[in-house]
């Protein structure tokens, strides 16, 4: 009895290990807020003087990053949000955050711009290849993105081979015309049509992503690539985009998703499309490696239903609250091994408006207080929710108390020992009055 016991606990922690969970954020602009003199503290008013150190104490273990084709032909719109990441860039703020400890998400846009379901424009430098061109073209310059980054000693530990790419990539020119501010919409000009939908380009798309995958693989094989959309609200349209993926063979690990209730839907919403994901991609982990929710001034609500602020209001302590609810839905899922806040160090304080700001518009859903005391923090305070985002990993507590036979009867846990409100109505195998069940 003891030796099955023991041999039970050895296969838990091991099945524990492939389990690894990964929490924390897109951090693109770290570097640019930092050189602009951006002032940031802690929730108690301390000044933190190496952010990368305060994110690591506040238990978070991995960091995201995007990279742009050559974002000097970025608009002048699209720079003043942000897009100004080129390799150099990279390459430094990668280092940094492998040296402190993080694991690193690579982002390529594959773009000179964002990229996003609504924008895939080609390179500059790209545009006129042809199909067969472009497939060479995005292995050689992922090949050549991961060398240099290497060489640095730079080495992603997750590659996303595209951003939000639920219609495809490389649409062609995208000629920038108008931003229509009440509506937060871009009007481009393109100057092609290649757009994913359905069958529609399919095998163009496909390829260029095989491509991808392919250097991905050569240059880093212990990595693991992410295929990243954002149809949470259409589940039919996210389960076919993947079984496209897996009957075109393309070669990827993780499903990334964006989730932001505003856009998406509510709870209810995202587990309907994370249960379908589980039962009909049961070899492939889950991400939600863009989320958020505002700590003031939301903007328009644009999906039916998915207004949260009467929940979870729209202040410091809602967003906390947001962020604790997503996490023990996500909880439910052992499937879904990784959380990333979106744009977190936001954080506009201590800039001269004029001269040194990073963005020209304030994103008051980060996880630091642009410069609004009305609000309940302090400018520049770290907000409430970041120090909720670590609930999301496993503390050692559950398996712990299985190998001790501590366990109540009534608990559940994940196998990486996490506690679960509820008894979990997702297949799987958990633990329960000291023995592994499985949900069928």
């Amino acid at each position: 009895m003891k030796k099955h016991l023991l041999l039970s606990l050895f296969t838990l922690l091991a099945l524990t290990a492939n389990a690894q969970k990964y929490v924390g954020g897109d951090i693109s602009l770290l570097t640019k807020y930092e050189t602009n003199g951006a002032k940031y503290y802690d929730k108690d008013g301390v000044a933190i003087t190496n952010m990368l150190a305060f994110l690591k104490e506040q238990g978070l273990n991995a960091m995201r990053v995007r990279l742009f084709v050559d974002p000097a032909n970025a608009s002048n719109l699209e720079k003043g949000e942000g897009v100004c990441q080129d390799l150099a860039y990279v390459k430094e703020l990668g280092k940094r955050i492998k040296e402190a400890g993080f694991s690193l998400m690579l982002d390529f846009h594959y773009s000179d711009v964002w990229a996003d379901p609504a924008k895939q424009w080609t390179p500059k430098a790209w545009l006129g290849l042809s199909d067969t061109e472009l497939y060479t073209k995005i292995y050689e310059y992922t090949k050549e993105c991961l060398k240099a980054l290497k060489d640095e000693g730079v080495v992603p530990d997750f590659i996303q081979t595209g951003n939000e790419i639920s219609y495809g990539m490389l649409w062609g020119e995208g000629i920038f015309e108008t931003y229509n501010e009440t509506k937060r919409e871009y009007k481009y000009k393109s100057s092609s049509n290649t757009y994913y939908a359905g069958s529609k380009n399919q095998t163009r798309f496909t390829n260029l992503l095989k491509k991808a995958g392919e250097a991905c693989r050569e240059m880093c094989p212990k990595a693991k690539i992410i295929l990243h959309t954002e149809r949470i609200p259409n589940t039919n349209y996210l389960d076919d985009f993947y079984k496209d993926m897996k009957n075109a063979g393309v070669d990827y690990d993780i499903i990334g998703l964006s989730y932001y209730p505003y856009y998406h839907g509510n709870f209810t919403t995202l587990e309907s499309s994370l249960k379908q994901l589980e039962t009909n991609y049961p070899d492939k982990d889950i991400m939600i490696v863009e989320t958020g929710y505002y700590y003031a001034w939301q903007p328009d609500v644009k999906s039916p239903g998915a207004d949260l602020s009467k929940t979870y209001p729209i202040s410091p302590a809602g967003q906390q609250a947001f962020t604790k609810a997503l996490i023990e839905t996500l909880d439910k899922h052992p499937k879904v091994t990784g959380l990333f806040w979106w744009m977190m160090e936001a954080c506009e304080n201590g800039l001269d408006w004029n001269t040194k700001r990073v963005t020209d518009s304030w994103y008051n859903a980060s996880l630091f207080n642009d410069t609004d005391t009305s609000v309940g923090t302090g400018a520049g305070y770290a907000m409430p929710a970041l120090y909720e985002l670590k609930s999301f990993l496993p503390s050692s507590d559950g398996i712990s108390n299985v190998i001790t036979g501590k366990v109540a009867d009534n608990n559940w846990y994940s196998l990486d020992g996490h506690l679960l409100k509820n008894k979990p109505a997702s297949k799987g195998i958990y633990i329960n009055n000291k023995k592994k069940v499985i949900i069928k």
